[in-house]
């Protein structure tokens, strides 16, 4: 299950690749909770792919951690998830097992010890017939809905999000199996190490994302990753006039190793009140914050907008840019 910080839908058509149509899989899977992945919701880890004791995902690319047998998709934050995020089924089929009553609190303030035997938290089986499995791991206290032994359709509701068993973060946790063995959803049929093969399980197109902003806003103050997970953009401390600092803030996922984040924030008339650009990450960064402002003038902050542009240079080339803006 998720330890660390998290596609939609499966090809409608077939894909073309080097001239020939990609066989139809042999299990239609859609997204496993109701969301707009990329705007409220996101991949967090991929599988591991790799049977040794690397870490790669179906790219082989490092969005993933060692013996992760599943796909996490998240949510921005807890406050989203008390508001209720809808955990559906992936594929029509017959619930096998369900356990529910775990706490929903994170790994961090319980330990290790405390979700030993649970570390999916609560969760199901459902048994979609010719050896096809989906669990689905993390789900809310007291949220599931179905039984074993009932029949559900593709995209019903089987629970909500929560934050139970071995995460630190409010997701929803998908294993698929065929005959025992867990299967990448992104990649089925793929030959070890072919960084890209096999065939798609979902219905509709899901770009794989080397990086994205997933929480962007305004606060009075610097924010903690802390604060962005539990509140995201739309309860920090509200800016005004009066408030004692503009700071622009970004948290972004799946960031790689020698990348470069910018800041900057310019107010009314497009004068700049905040430049930063980072030093190269060091490291890939499973998520990371950054924020860029500055101090109340004497004056008061002047009427008018204030907007941040944020950008991700990648071996000379921006690959991520997002503006936002606040009306003051």
């Amino acid at each position: 299950m998720s330890r660390t910080l998290g596609r939609v839908a499966l090809l409608a058509l077939p894909l073309l690749l080097g001239g020939a149509a990609r066989p139809r899989p042999p299990l239609q899977l859609q997204l496993p909770l109701q969301c707009r992945i990329g705007q409220d919701c996101a991949v967090q880890n991929y599988m591991d792919d790799d049977a040794g004791p690397a870490a790669k995902d179906y790219l082989c690319r490092g969005r993933t951690y060692q013996g992760h047998n599943g796909i996490d998709f998240r949510i921005p934050s807890m406050a989203r998830q008390r508001a209720g995020v809808n955990v559906v089924a992936v594929a029509p089929g017959r619930v096998l097992r369900t356990r529910d009553g775990v706490p929903d609190i994170s790994v961090n303030e319980r330990g290790k010890a405390a979700v030993t035997g649970e570390e999916c938290g609560n969760g199901l089986v459902i048994d979609h017939g010719h050896g096809w499995e989906s669990q689905y791991c993390h789900l809310a206290n007291g949220s599931i809905r179905v039984k074993p032994g009932r029949h559900v359709r593709a995209g019903q509701v089987l629970g909500r999000i929560g934050l139970s068993g071995d995460t630190e973060f409010p997701h929803v946790h998908l294993t698929v199996r065929k005959d025992g063995k867990a299967i990448d959803p992104f990649a089925y049929g793929a030959a070890p190490g072919s960084c890209g093969g096999g065939v798609p399980l979902w219905k509709e197109r899901l770009p794989y994302q080397r990086g994205q902003v997933f929480v962007a806003g305004f606060a009075t103050r610097a924010v903690e990753m802390a604060e962005a997970q539990e509140n995201g953009a739309d309860q920090q401390p509200r800016v005004n006039r009066d408030a004692p600092a503009l700071v622009a803030f970004v948290q972004a996922l799946g960031l790689e190793k020698g990348d470069i984040q910018r800041l900057r924030v310019s107010g009314p008339g497009a004068v700049v009140i905040a430049d930063e650009r980072a030093e190269p990450l060091d490291h890939d960064k499973a998520q990371t914050i950054f924020n860029v402002g500055r101090r109340r003038p004497a004056q008061g902050w002047a009427p008018g907008v204030y907007q941040a542009d944020y950008s991700v240079r990648r071996d000379g080339v921006d690959v991520i840019v997002r503006s936002f803006r606040i009306t003051l």
